[in-house]
C-alpha cells in the first residue's frame, strides 16, 4: 500500500469519529484543509529550509502549545487571523470557522493524527492524493457523485508528459479542480536545472492560471500551489473562483489542460419564489462560441478553443456525447476540425473515474490562424478502451497501462507515428464523410462479446455491470428531475 493510501485510510478512521461527533463529511475536509496546511507549512520552514508560508504565533507550534479552551480559542484566532490576510494565504483561510466544538478532539487530531507525521518528506503529490483519496472514499461509503471529475493523477502524467510544456509558456485549466493538471504541468515545466532567475520567478507567478467554480475545492487548489511552491503567501491568486463558461476569456494561454465536469446541469443553483433550489441547464451564449447550447462539454470545447493564442495546444477530457451528438455538436465538430488540427483522440475505458459508467476520452488539438481550407489533415485514434476492463479496486488504472499511449504518440516529433493494432489514422475527407463528422471512432472486436473464454475475471464483471447500472439510473433520475422542472 502507497505512503498515500494508508494516510488516507487513517484520515478517514478520524473522519468516522468527526462524524460520530456531528461533523459532516463537509466540514471534516475543510478542517483537514487548514489543519494540513499548518503543518506542512511548518515542515516547508523547519525542514526544507524554505520561507515562511504563516506568520509566528499563527503557526503550528503555537497550537502545539496550548491545550483545552485555550487551544480551541486559539485555533479559531488563527482561522479568523489568516483569513484576513492579503493574497493566497487568505483564500485559503477566507471565512473559515472551527467545526471541531470539542477541545479535547481537536488536541487529538493534532497531536496523534496531524504531528506523528511528517507529510512534506512524502511523494510530492501526496497532498492532492489525500483529498482526492478522501473524495473517493466519500464516494464509496455514501453513492454519491462526490470526487467524479477528480482526474486520475497517471493519467494527468501521461497527458503531461506527451503534450511536454516548457518553461516559457503559459498554462491554464478553466475546471482545475485541485489542480493536478496545473502542478503536474509546472513539475515538467521547472525540472530543466538550467533554468535562469527570470523563468524561475515566470514559473512561480505567471506561468499557471486556472478558474473553480466551486469554493472550497479551489480552497484546496490554492493550498496545493502554495505548498508545491507555486505563487506567493501575500501574492495575488492564480485561481479564480468563478463560472469559466460565464464570458469570454480575457487572456490568452499557450496550452491548456483540462477535463471539464460531466453532466448536463448547470454548477448555478436557482432560487425559486419559494425558497426552493434546483439546478438548472443554462444555455451559454456567447458571440465566441461556434453554436448555442446548454451541453455543457460542447460549451467548454469551444470556450478551450477561444482561450488558446494563435497555435496554442490543448488537451480536454470529454464524454462521448461530444464524440456524435448531433445539433450543436456536429456543428462544434465540424468547425473544431477546420479551424483548428485536432491531430489526436485517445479513447479511455471505464472504471478509472470516480463516477460509475463514466465513457471519456481525451481530445488533442492546436488552434491555428483564419484558413480558408481545413486545418485538420489526419486525425490518429488510438483506442484504449475495446478489452481493456478497468475498476478502481481490483484493476485500478496505472502510469505502465499508458505507456503505449505515451509512445505511440511520438511526443518529440509526432509527425513520425506508425499504425499499431490500437492506433489508427483517419484523413480529414474520411471523417467530414461520416455522418454528423462521428468522431466515435472504433475498430478492434471486443473479445468479451465473440468468446466467452476471454470475459474478465467475475469481480471484475460484476463491477462492470454494476457501474453500467449505476450510470443508467443516475441517467434516470437526471430525465426524472429535467420533466419534474418543467412541469
Amino acid at each position: 500500500m502507497s505512503d498515500a493510501q494508508t494516510l488516507v485510510n487513517k484520515l478517514w478512521n478520524y473522519c468516522h469519529i468527526l462524524r460520530d461527533a456531528g461533523l459532516s463529511y463537509g466540514d471534516y475536509v475543510e478542517q483537514l484543509t487548514y489543519l494540513l496546511f499548518l503543518k506542512m507549512a511548518e515542515e516547508q520552514t523547519e525542514i526544507l529550509g524554505r520561507p515562511r508560508i504563516v506568520p509566528e504565533g499563527l503557526d503550528w507550534p503555537s497550537l502545539l502549545a496550548r491545550d483545552g479552551t485555550d487551544l480551541e480559542g486559539h485555533y479559531l484566532h488563527i482561522l479568523q487571523s489568516l483569513g484576513q490576510e492579503q493574497g493566497m494565504i487568505g483564500v485559503v483561510f477566507r471565512k473559515a470557522q472551527n467545526r471541531i466544538q470539542d477541545p479535547a478532539m481537536l488536541r487529538r487530531i493534532i497531536v496523534d493524527l496531524m504531528d506523528k507525521e511528517q507529510w512534506i518528506t512524502l511523494d510530492a503529490d501526496v497532498k492532492g492524493d489525500l483529498y482526492e483519496g478522501l473524495l473517493q472514499k466519500n464516494a464509496e461509503d455514501v453513492k454519491s457523485g462526490a470526487g467524479q471529475y477528480f482526474t486520475p493523477r497517471v493519467l494527468i502524467q501521461a497527458i503531461v508528459e506527451v503534450m511536454q510544456p516548457g518553461p516559457a509558456e503559459r498554462i491554464a485549466d478553466p475546471a482545475c479542480g485541485t489542480g493536478g493538471f496545473l502542478i503536474e504541468a509546472h513539475k515538467r515545466m521547472s525540472a530543466d536545472p538550467h533554468l535562469d532567475p527570470d523563468q524561475k520567478q515566470h514559473l512561480q507567478t505567471n506561468a499557471l492560471r486556472g478558474t473553480e467554480i466551486v469554493d472550497n475545492t479551489a480552497r484546496i487548489c490554492v493550498m496545493n500551489l502554495l505548498l508545491h511552491g507555486i505563487g506567493h503567501p501575500n501574492g495575488s491568486s492564480p485561481i479564480t473562483v468563478d463560472d469559466a463558461l460565464r464570458a469570454e476569456p480575457s487572456e490568452h494561454y499557450s496550452m491548456v489542460l483540462t477535463n471539464p465536469p460531466f453532466g448536463r446541469k448547470s454548477s448555478i443553483t436557482v432560487i425559486g419564489a419559494e425558497g426552493e433550489t434546483s439546478k438548472e441547464s443554462m444555455t451559454v451564449v456567447r458571440d465566441d462560441f461556434w453554436a448555442t447550447t446548454s451541453n455543457k462539454q460542447l460549451n467548454f470545447v469551444q470556450h478551450v478553443r477561444t482561450m488558446l493564442e494563435q497555435h496554442g495546444r490543448a488537451a480536454v477530457v470529454v464524454p462521448d456525447n461530444v464524440l456524435f451528438e448531433g445539433g450543436a455538436g456536429e456543428t462544434v465538430r465540424r468547425n473544431l476540425l477546420k479551424e483548428c488540427d485536432v491531430h489526436t483522440l485517445l479513447r479511455l475505458p471505464t472504471g478509472i473515474f470516480y463516477a460509475q459508467g463514466v465513457k471519456a476520452n481525451v481530445l488533442f488539438f492546436d488552434r491555428k490562424p483564419a484558413s480558408e481550407s481545413a486545418w485538420t489533415k489526419e486525425l490518429w485514434v488510438y483506442d484504449f478502451r475495446t478489452n481493456n476492463h478497468l475498476t478502481l479496486k481490483q484493476n485500478p488504472l496505472t502510469r505502465e497501462h499508458l505507456d503505449e499511449f505515451v509512445s505511440a504518440y511520438s511526443p518529440a516529433n509526432r509527425h513520425q507515428r506508425a499504425e499499431s493494432e490500437r492506433f489508427r489514422r483517419f484523413t480529414y475527407d474520411e471523417i467530414v464523410s461520416r455522418d454528423k463528422a462521428n468522431l466515435d471512432i472504433f475498430w478492434l472486436r471486443d473479445d468479451s462479446l465473440e468468446d466467452a473464454d476471454s470475459l474478465p475475471a467475475p469481480e471484475v464483471l460484476a463491477q462492470e455491470i454494476a457501474e453500467d447500472l449505476e450510470a443508467a439510473l443516475a441517467e434516470f433520475a437526471e430525465i426524472a428531475a429535467t420533466l419534474s422542472e418543467r412541469g
